[in-house]
């Protein structure tokens, strides 16, 4: 996946200004995908000269102009054309594993403390993943069906991170022994 079909699938849903869709990729979005601020305006200044995106200018009062972008006509048919076409396996790069895999060589506590740092982090990230599920469960039914794919994505962040506490709770307690 690459951030051009994130990017088009943020706006497909709503068109946003450069702001929104990094607010977007720090909350929702962000649990599985994350981007930087000069990522997201390179690929919109991309997007923009693909014609796979268009460009709205709102005056505001005492500020520059608010730059809204939607997706084109050519922008949804290079979306639906991406969302028809399989995508590999995701393969992970995780640092925190390859120093569990080769932990022998430092002190375990060490290991035991960073391991702690990072339980807390997949806390935070799993209350606030449930939060938004209990958001989503309390919406009308309507509501509910037309968010019915995003929330399938909000399951699969939720299951991943219980998973994770689960492995963390067991690598604490094989190192304590």
């Amino acid at each position: 996946m690459s951030l051009k079909h994130a990017i088009l699938v943020q706006l497909e849903t709503e068109p946003s200004s450069g702001y929104d869709l990094l607010q977007h990729f720090k909350s929702g979005l962000g649990y599985f995908w994350n981007a930087k601020h000069q990522q997201i305006y390179q690929q919109l200044k991309t997007l923009s000269e693909q014609k796979l995106i268009s460009l709205s200018l709102e005056k505001q009062k005492g500020r520059p102009d608010k730059k809204t972008y939607q997706i084109t006509k050519l922008g949804t048919e290079e979306l639906k054309h991406w969302l028809t076409n399989p995508v590999k396996p995701h393969k992970i790069n995780d640092a925190l594993l390859v120093k569990v895999y080769g932990g022998h060589l430092i002190d375990q506590e060490n290991l035991q403390n960073e391991l702690m740092l990072h339980k807390k982090t997949h806390k935070k990230i799993l209350q606030d993943l449930l939060n938004m599920e209990r958001t989503f469960l309390e919406s009308p039914p309507q509501t509910q069906e037309k968010y019915k794919l995003p929330y399938l994505t909000l399951r699969r962040g939720i299951l991943g991170e219980q998973a994770w506490l689960t492995w963390a709770k067991e690598a604490l307690e094989m190192l304590k022994k």
